[in-house]
């Protein structure tokens, strides 16, 4: 309760210190009760939400959006509390300028510049309209990622060798089936040899994943497709009457998998076979630092001999240094999702940022060491914030080539 209430307060405060921009900039009465009118809607819904919470369905799409109405309303606020704060610092260290000077001031504290809140008011702009954007538009704003990786021991048949990699589709988010076609036809439209999905298939619950069936069985690679679990597809997030529904729940969102076509590898390994030569396609169950750890790459690789090429499906990339590059059955190519980026970032040439990589050493895109790769997806779907702002969805295309 305690936390909940700094958090509120923290809110006000940066509400009450952004006003004095409006206060500064207008004496307009309506301008100034429709600012507070707004600021005290978003905040009371975002209340509400958190106290009719249900904690068996987990983050539903009210809640979500509620959530990001309050970033949409912060984060320009921000702005302007740094801008303004600034400026008190200023105002501050003239006063006492002032008054240990022999210039004379009514007042201690100097009134507020216009120019300082004009100026606020115009960064804050940024935030604002990213975010907007991202709420709107950015969630799906899918991008299409290419890369061409360079293998020693690829055999020659797989020379060429196309694969899609999608993750993190959390399906109990989407809102908008039109653009959810336009990002599978997307992905058909690459034509891989293989299409390969790296988990959270769901937010929560199975039920989530029902009304995409039709959407995602319409997804065509010419030798299969393969998925793996995410740490969501476990029902750790949501509260369960028993035991039994919970594993029921579990087995529901595994059959999910075939029934979209995909072959669900936990701990497992195939073959997949080209003229006379093979690679061998693994998955692992989930395994994060953080969170659930029930991937066994000794179970995984049980079948498969130390000298085939792999490719690894492995949901958190944390799993990558910890237990991965340096095993002894040599994985060349590791894929895995998991962060989404934060859905916030800034990736422009010559600079790639986003709050993600203080959390992951991979975070996002291709990391390569001791001679093997992993490449860290940006995440098809969105949790948790209603959109996407720098940081875009994904639908990464990679290329087998041998060296």
């Amino acid at each position: 309760m305690i936390r909940w209430i700094i958090f509120v307060a923290f809110i006000l405060f940066v509400d009450f210190y952004a006003y004095q921009t409006i206060k500064t900039l207008t004496k307009n009465k309506i301008v100034k009760i429709l600012y507070w009118v707004v600021s005290f809607g978003i905040l009371i819904n975002l209340v509400y939400r958190l106290l009719i919470f249900n904690d068996s369905r987990g983050l539903t799409q009210p809640m979500m959006l509620a959530f990001g109405l309050l970033i949409l309303s912060i984060m320009p606020k921000i702005i302007l509390l740094a801008v303004l704060f600034g400026e008190d610092i200023f105002r501050v260290f003239k006063g006492f300028f002032n008054y240990f000077s022999k210039a004379k001031s009514k007042t201690f504290l100097a009134d507020r510049r216009a120019f300082a809140s004009k100026v606020a008011l115009a960064l804050a702009v940024i935030p604002f309209t990213s975010v907007l954007y991202g709420m709107a538009r950015g969630k799906y704003n899918y991008q299409v990622i290419n890369h061409t990786l360079y293998f020693d021991d690829l055999p020659e048949a797989f020379d060429g060798f196309k694969l899609t990699h999608i993750s993190d589709i959390h399906s109990g988010s989407f809102d908008d089936a039109e653009k959810i076609d336009a990002g599978i036809a997307l992905i058909n439209e690459q034509e891989s040899d293989l299409i390969l999905f790296t988990g959270d298939l769901v937010n929560n619950t199975a039920d989530e994943m029902i009304p995409w069936i039709p959407h995602f069985s319409k997804l065509k690679a010419k030798h299969g497709k393969y998925s793996v679990l995410g740490n969501h597809d476990y029902g750790e997030y949501v509260h369960f009457d028993s035991k039994e529904e919970k594993e029921k729940n579990f087995q529901d969102i595994k059959d999910l998998h075939p029934q979209i076509g995909f072959n669900l590898l936990l701990n497992d390994s195939v073959y997949i076979e080209k003229g006379d030569d093979k690679i061998a396609m693994v998955g692992v169950e989930n395994w994060g630092k953080r969170f659930k750890k029930a991937g066994d790459l000794n179970l995984a690789s049980a079948k498969i001999k130390k000298e085939d090429f792999k490719i690894l499906m492995s949901h958190d990339p944390s799993h990558w240094d910890a237990e991965i590059k340096n095993h002894e059955s040599n994985f060349q190519l590791t894929l895995s999702g998991h962060t989404h980026g934060m859905q916030f970032g800034i990736e422009i040439p010559g600079i790639k940022w986003s709050p993600a990589q203080y959390v992951y050493e991979q975070w996002a895109g291709i990391y390569t060491a001791l001679g093997k790769y992993i490449n860290v997806n940006r995440g098809f779907g969105f949790l948790a914030f209603p959109g996407r702002v720098g940081i875009w969805p994904e639908i990464t295309v990679i290329t087998l080539k041998k060296k």
